[in-house]
């Protein structure tokens, strides 16, 4: 592995997470100030979700088998699409393109650091931390963007990152080729064994429900505190305290957590959390509740995840790894994240804040679910 591959990598990944920074909070802002009402801004997010769960497994199956992932990592400047689509149409397909070009990066770039970063003897924790802390700088550039030069500003500042993207992926080493970085598929045998595990279903049910409850938030929230009087850059201080939570908790809080209360308590917990955000979020829109909220996220998600991956860790017969993953990303982050995303817009239209007491209800019934989950094992077929 060349040297100074930590800084290349430092440097995709600042470019990465500062693209999503500049575009994705003020996404739904921008949608409805170009004439798009709420239905159609929940349509329009829910079809980019789901486009993103075809494009990113396709993109990476195109990486591997031609070995090019740099190649396809590179291919992401696409948020001037955006700025490029007028009316419900125009738009709709404007969004379905940026997502599914945007959809297979993040995946790309761990594919990628990961084998490097155990080659060049670096933590990984390092370049994913400057990404989270370049999103965070990303939004707040976006609130000072949006109001010096307006929303329609943002893409272009996202186009910019992501183009910086492209260039930095071009200089990282090439990742390993060989037939042994491939893995055979399960058999439809272990497959039905391990779906039907039933530490699996309910930790699929409960990340399903918990990281669906966020949807009324990512698409209407900025909005809102925009209705209620609060500059743009209020707004990116508010989603980067959220990002800046979750950094918090993957790093030091939440192995605290997860040792101390178990993978099952830590799940109850982050449920709890949501419980406590999205009912403080119907009932008001003042300054200092919202701040107080927006640290939750460090629990909702972040706690959510760790505890997640430790159920997997020891729940997953190592041959079926990978697939876990995928079907956890799939089934138990992505489905579910759409079709919420898809309620969210016409939540909104007839209940307005009131749509945050459906997404704690998604919440609260998560809480049941939680009990014995990490406790079962897949049934395991280890050789002697």
């Amino acid at each position: 592995m060349p040297a100074g591959a930590l800084p290349r990598f430092v440097l995709v990944y600042a470019a990465l997470y500062a693209g999503y920074g500049l575009t994705t909070p003020f996404l739904p802002a921008l949608l409805s100030e170009r004439g798009l009402s709420p239905t159609q801004v929940g349509l329009v997010l829910a079809a980019g979700t789901a486009i993103r769960l075809a494009a990113g497994p396709l993109a990476g199956a195109i990486a591997d088998r031609l070995h090019a992932g740099r190649g396809v990592l590179a291919a992401g400047s696409s948020a001037l699409l955006v700025l490029a689509g007028h009316g419900f149409a125009g738009l709709m397909l404007a969004g379905l393109a940026h997502a599914a070009a945007t959809a297979p990066l993040a995946p790309l770039a761990d594919a990628l650091a990961l084998p490097a970063a155990a080659a060049s003897r670096f933590a990984y924790g390092t370049v994913r931390g400057a990404g989270s802390a370049a999103f965070i700088a990303g939004t707040l550039v976006a609130g000072q963007l949006t109001g010096l030069l307006g929303l329609s500003a943002l893409p272009v500042a996202g186009a910019a990152a992501f183009a910086l993207l492209a260039a930095a992926t071009l200089a990282l080493p090439a990742g390993p080729a060989g037939p042994e970085t491939r893995t055979a598929r399960p058999g439809l045998a272990e497959l039905r064994a391990f779906l039907g595990a039933p530490a699996f279903r309910r930790l699929l049910a409960v990340a399903a429900l918990v990281i669906a409850s966020h949807a009324v938030h990512d698409a209407f929230a900025v909005i809102r505190w925009g209705e209620a009087g609060l500059s743009p850059g209020t707004a990116s201080l508010l989603w980067a305290e959220a990002v800046g939570a979750e950094v918090l908790v993957f790093l030091v809080v939440g192995p605290r957590l997860l040792g101390r209360l178990g993978p099952g308590g830590a799940l109850a917990l982050a449920a709890g959390a949501g419980i406590l955000r999205w009912s403080v979020a119907a009932l008001t829109v003042a300054l200092p509740a919202l701040a107080a909220i927006q640290a939750l996220h460090g629990l909702t998600f972040a706690l959510l995840h760790l505890a997640a991956m430790q159920v997997l860790a020891r729940t997953v017969p190592p041959a079926l790894a990978a697939t876990a993953q995928t079907l956890y990303g799939t089934l138990g982050l992505g489905l579910a994240t759409t079709l919420a995303t898809l309620a969210a817009g016409p939540l909104w239209a007839r209940l307005g804040p009131g749509a945050f007491w459906v997404m704690a209800a998604l919440c609260a019934a998560a809480l049941p679910l939680v009990r014995g989950v990490g406790t079962r094992t897949v049934a395991r077929q280890d050789t002697a």
